[in-house]
């Protein structure tokens, strides 16, 4: 999560709508196309929920360490925001999925004609720790389209390009994927999830580099915080729609029939459709980031232990549940939570050094129901009430499959005359 909020923010107040009030028109004649819709739903393969580890305090636990609370939570994928060489190597021979990070300022020498630094990056940021270091993805910068520095955005995808070129030459790039996460800031439009597009100016970009994605079968970053939209706008949006609450009345798109009980799965697929209408179909979408702060200024509504608990506890069952978005049910919604711990070396508002599951001593930051004990949990109102394990299992299936399923609801949707427009 990068420090500037303000675009995401932009982004989030685009999306909101006075939801208590809202009212819909259902299409009577979509029910039985979104009820065959459901039918096409699989599972694909299922390891755990992520977990983002930050690292701006002067107070954390050692790398060492860190990997023994990540054991002890049966947490097994992580992402970090550099290639910390002391993170790598005491990862080594863990099992611990790992995504590592080119920072920002990296990109404009990454993304030149000459393919060489890119090269010589992976050389000795990755190579000496790979494979023993279980890395499965890179990501190219971090929000580097709303970063603010718009010189950046032209190197983005030819460092995504050079970068993979380098694994490929090692023979890396079957296992180690290569993406960039975005803020939602890069939608012009956000709701209805039928209604999402990518911002005009930015359409050139998102085309190469979803183009990109789409010929390496990487996934899709995004960044989603229903945190910022609720602190907002509290009088407007629901409190239990934006906690993942049982129950919550929620909304229902428009134009497809399909209802939403929450706003993170009506956020991600609106990034579905975006890419839809620049005529990509089958790359899939993940979570980066997604949190909640257990402590905020005055006026971040919303900020507390009790959300927080609230939020991870309902996103945890969710992950176990396998569940998809309501345009990809049978897609497990593969999740990254922000953040692991509580850093106090974030600049900001108080929030931000606030997203941590964990004090920096190890120690839980407020009662999510986690525990290294594996259990199904039964009340998904109340965290609390049962231990939460993080790892959930499905079989799989393989990509081209998935790839058919996407294909397929895409052409489906089209048959029963949901044509999106701007």
């Amino acid at each position: 999560m990068l420090l500037r909020k303000g675009e995401e923010r932009i982004s989030a107040l685009r999306y909101h709508v006075d939801l208590k009030n809202y009212e819909f028109h259902s299409m009577n004649n979509m029910d039985t196309c979104t009820d065959d819709l459901t039918g096409f739903g699989f599972l694909r393969e299922v390891k755990s929920l992520g977990i983002n580890y930050g690292q701006l305090g002067d107070n954390l636990l050692p790398p060492e360490k860190v990997l023994q609370l990540l054991r002890a939570y049966k947490i097994t994928k992580t992402r970090i925001y550099d290639t910390n060489p002391k993170i790598l190597t005491a990862f080594a021979n863990s099992g611990v999925e790992l995504i590592v990070t080119v920072e920002n300022q990296r990109l404009a020498a990454l993304g030149g004609s000459d393919p060489q630094p890119a090269a010589q990056w992976v050389e000795t940021q990755i190579r000496p720790f790979f494979p023993a270091t279980n890395i499965t993805g890179i990501d190219v910068g971090n929000e580097v389209i709303t970063d603010g520095d718009t010189s950046l955005m032209g190197y983005l995808v030819p460092a995504m390009v050079n970068v993979r070129r380098a694994l490929a030459s090692l023979g890396f790039d079957r296992n180690i994927k290569v993406s960039s996460p975005h803020s939602l800031a890069v939608l012009g439009n956000s709701y209805p999830p039928s209604g999402g597009y990518f911002k005009p100016e930015l359409a050139g970009m998102m085309q190469q580099f979803l183009k990109f994605l789409a010929e390496t079968e990487s996934p899709f970053w995004i960044n989603a915080y229903p945190f910022f939209a609720y602190k907002d706008s509290p009088n407007k949006i629901p409190l239990d729609y934006v906690l993942f609450n049982p129950g919550a009345a929620g909304t229902v798109d428009p134009a497809t029939n399909l209802r939403y009980d929450n706003m993170m799965y009506a956020q991600v697929d609106a990034v579905l459709v975006a890419m839809y209408r620049l005529g990509f179909n089958a790359v899939e979408v993940r979570v980066s980031e997604t949190g909640w702060p257990s402590k905020g200024d005055p006026n971040e509504v919303g900020a507390s232990p009790e959300n927080a608990r609230i939020f991870n506890g309902n996103l945890m069952r969710r992950q176990r549940m396998n569940q998809g978005t309501p345009l990809r049910p049978g897609l497990r919604l593969e999740v990254y939570v922000f953040a692991l711990f509580n850093e106090n070396q974030k600049p900001g508002p108080t929030s931000e050094r606030n997203y941590g599951l964990f004090l920096p001593d190890g120690t839980l930051a407020y009662d999510v129901g986690l525990s290294s004990e594996s259990a199904v949990p039964s009340s998904p109102s109340t965290p609390s009430a049962a231990t939460i394990s993080l790892t959930s299992s499905a079989p799989k299936a393989e990509h081209m499959e998935y790839q058919s399923f996407v294909h397929t609801s895409i052409l489906f949707f089209l048959g029963c005359h949901v044509i999106l427009t701007m």
